[in-house]
């Protein structure tokens, strides 16, 4: 084993969001940083390069927010989409520290644009990054190598020793050896467990094998399981994680946001047999698009798919992959796979459910609804009658998990009621201490971007 010199002040694993606004904390504070990031170079920054916005709370206009999203607000919706699972603490601490965030971000090199187009309604709420998500990694790593945080490439930690309570040294294996290093601070940003599809398996049971990963193949749990067994704190439920349904054409691993579908709220989805099994009017997309993942993992074949006609094409952000289409209901079942009479039925059954049109507004709750059919169709509830028509396969795609570290207001990990001196954790690997369930649009980057600069800051203050 080799022994790497000169050694670090801090060493930072992971290499997305969490891990560069730790790096770059711990920098700015006169720290001697080395970021150890698993995937290779052009691959680097982890889920956190498929993302394109960050939830931001505000009390006035603020970059281009538009009008005010406030504590209380952002708060309500949270508590919406996890069911109030979660820490609220943590939560509140998250939402009232990520106002300060967005200058700080433009401050190290992050850029923004207007708010996309379509179903997101984000406009208020969330902040776009200028290039996306890989944009906003890019500009980050030129921040952070600016001010001399070293980044090690193809650098897959293996194991943290803890001594008491304490890290004493990290193992990793670059280059086809085993190297060690002995920083005095460690700040774990690694991500979940998502793409272990075995460790999904456990958790989820046979069904996990047809799930396909939204994001980087690199987030194996291997750093989570080490801290794990060494009897670090957890939190979070393994079966609950950030799931959509995306595209069922999406490739196994690294398909990214361009898989997503958010036709949804348009249309009606039907399981393998033809049959309705969810209300797709239930809320705004951006607080209801992840419960969806969930639904489809729970059908047969853990498949979906999604119905809409003419009318509807123009309202949503695309898929990578255009539609299946077809003139006739029939001809779309038979190219889709499905049983005809039986999607013609629920098509027809659908349509005389659906009453007044008038008030239809695509970017709000708009009250056109279904009456007599269950599950019912609570918005946006319109015939499907315009050819032709078109239709999407879904499956249940995973972002990141939500088994972790359990964290506190300093962002430090704990053995029992102890804290380990010189470990923290940001981001997708401690999101299980707010997160219970469900997810809320721009989330993940907020709470990577508050506990990434809290555990930088804390980790140079314990080096120091």
């Amino acid at each position: 084993m080799k022994t790497v010199s000169p050694q670090p002040d801090i060493a930072v694993i992971g290499g997305g969001n969490a891990a560069l606004c730790a790096a770059i904390a711990a920098a700015e504070a006169g720290a001697r940083v080395v970021i150890l990031e698993t995937a290779p170079k052009p691959y680097r920054g982890g889920n956190s390069r498929h993302t394109r916005n960050f939830r931001c709370m505000h009390r006035g206009p603020l970059g281009p927010l538009t009008d005010s999203y406030t504590e209380e607000e952002y708060l309500a919706d949270l508590m919406k989409v996890t069911g109030s699972k979660t820490d609220e603490g943590l939560a509140r601490l998250a939402i009232r520290s990520s106002e300060a965030c967005l200058p700080w971000m433009e401050a190290h090199g992050v850029r923004f644009q207007p708010s996309l187009s379509g179903t997101l309604s984000l406009a208020r709420t969330n902040a776009f990054f200028l290039g996306g998500g890989k944009g906003l990694v890019n500009a980050y790593y030129r921040t952070a190598e600016a001010l001399g945080v070293q980044v090690e490439y193809e650098a897959a930690v293996t194991h943290l020793e803890i001594d008491d309570d304490r890290v004493t040294h990290i193992e990793y294996t670059q280059t086809g050896e085993t190297r060690r290093i002995n920083p005095k601070s460690v700040v774990v940003a690694s991500g979940g467990f998502q793409a272990d599809t075995d460790w999904l398996a456990r958790a989820w049971g046979p069904a996990a094998k047809n799930f396909l990963i939204r994001g980087t193949p690199y987030n194996r749990g291997i750093v989570l399981a080490d801290l794990l067994g060494q009897g670090v704190e957890q939190v979070g439920d393994p079966t609950q994680c950030h799931a959509v349904a995306i595209d069922g054409r999406a490739p196994k691993f690294d398909g990214g946001i361009v898989t997503r579908l958010d036709c949804v709220p348009f249309s009606i989805v039907v399981n393998k047999n033809g049959e309705r099994f969810y209300d797709e009017g239930e809320d705004v997309w951006p607080k209801r698009y992840a419960i969806w993942g969930r639904l489809v993992a729970a059908q047969p074949d853990q498949v979906g798919y999604v119905i809409i006609d003419a009318k509807s094409l123009e309202l949503f952000m695309p898929s990578v992959f255009p539609p299946i289409k077809s003139e006739t209901l029939e001809g779309l079942a038979v190219e889709m796979g499905l049983p005809p009479a039986a999607l013609t039925k629920t098509v027809a059954e659908f349509n005389a459910a659906c009453g007044d049109t008038s008030g239809f507004h695509p970017t709000e709750l708009d009250g056109v609804s279904t009456t007599g059919i269950t599950p019912p169709k609570t918005n946006w509830a319109r015939p499907i009658t315009d050819p032709p028509f078109y239709g999407y396969s879904l499956r249940t795609g995973v972002t990141f998990t939500y088994l972790g570290l359990k964290v506190d207001a300093r962002a430090q990990c704990s053995i029992g009621d102890r804290p380990v001196s010189n470990l923290w954790a940001a981001g997708e690997t401690m999101a299980g201490s707010i997160l219970g369930q469900g997810y809320l649009a721009g989330f993940g980057m907020t709470i990577g971007t508050v506990f990434g600069r809290i555990a930088g800051k804390e980790a140079a203050a314990h080096a120091n």
